[in-house]
């Protein structure tokens, strides 16, 4: 067993979703996490969505101290937004801490799957491509899009990882705590190629499980040219800074269960 992984039986969860302009979705995905039997709060970062979002997560949080809310000025990235709340996460005492989108794109009953992965791993990732292809209602550019980039992204950096771009995950807290979160460089999807890298070259143990990722059915893909060009960006940049790249090794070599 890799020296980083524990038992544990009791958890304290954290799901952190970012928006921006999801009026239409986050209502119906805060009642979905929320009534999961591992207990979870949420942190909601909105990004001054100008559709109202924050409003809803507001009134919600009048009647559920669970639910927890950071507002930011501005559009200011999704790895940004996710760094915010792990710091959040680091400094209420949260343990298992998952990052999740607010489009119903992940299915909030997956979350106790996760958990029960965490007691063996220190990052858990949800993959659309571990057994086959399990995506919906994606237009067939998107998809081949993700699915090559993943591959790509596997012979460049190495990164055992199938889904290398997924964003539906959860980390043990140890994990957040050894990667230094202010020298995190991406800003847009390519965040999760290099939490995933960073992750895997500590030494942590990973592990994927398979979802069924549905595309949305209400508001915009914040997908957009320039987040694509900065992702094959990341990967040239993790490539070469693998080269140089020397963690204090584990007793054990890093393993994808």
């Amino acid at each position: 067993m890799n020296q980083h992984t524990e038992q544990k039986t009791a958890w304290k969860p954290l799901v952190i979703i970012p928006t921006y302009c999801e009026r239409d979705n986050i209502a119906e995905v805060i009642r979905r996490v929320i009534n999961q039997p591992i207990d979870p709060h949420i942190l909601v970062i909105d990004d001054n969505s100008t559709d109202g979002t924050a409003g809803i997560v507001a009134e919600i949080m009048a009647s559920d101290d669970r639910i927890h809310l950071i507002t930011r000025p501005g559009k200011m990235g999704l790895g940004t937004a996710y760094v915010t709340g792990f710091k959040y996460a680091l400094e209420h005492g949260y343990d298992a801490i998952f990052e999740m989108d607010a489009d119903l794109s992940h299915d909030p009953n997956e979350l106790p799957n996760f958990i029960a992965a965490l007691e063996h791993a220190d990052l858990v990732i949800g993959s659309r491509y571990i057994h086959g292809v399990n995506v919906v209602n994606w237009p067939l550019r998107r998809l081949l899009l993700s699915y090559f980039a993943s591959i790509y992204t596997r012979v460049m950096t190495r990164l055992p990882v199938r889904d290398t771009t997924s964003g539906f995950k959860c980390f043990r807290r140890k994990v957040l705590q050894t990667i230094d979160l202010d020298t995190l460089q991406s800003s847009g999807y390519s965040f999760q190629v290099e939490m995933h890298w960073l992750a895997w070259k500590h030494g942590f143990t990973i592990k994927e499980i398979p979802i069924v990722f549905t595309d949305r059915t209400v508001g915009k893909s914040k997908m957009s040219k320039r987040i694509v060009r900065e992702a094959i960006l990341m990967v040239w940049k993790l490539a070469f800074r693998g080269l140089f790249f020397h963690p204090q090794p584990s007793a054990d070599a890093t393993r994808t269960v």
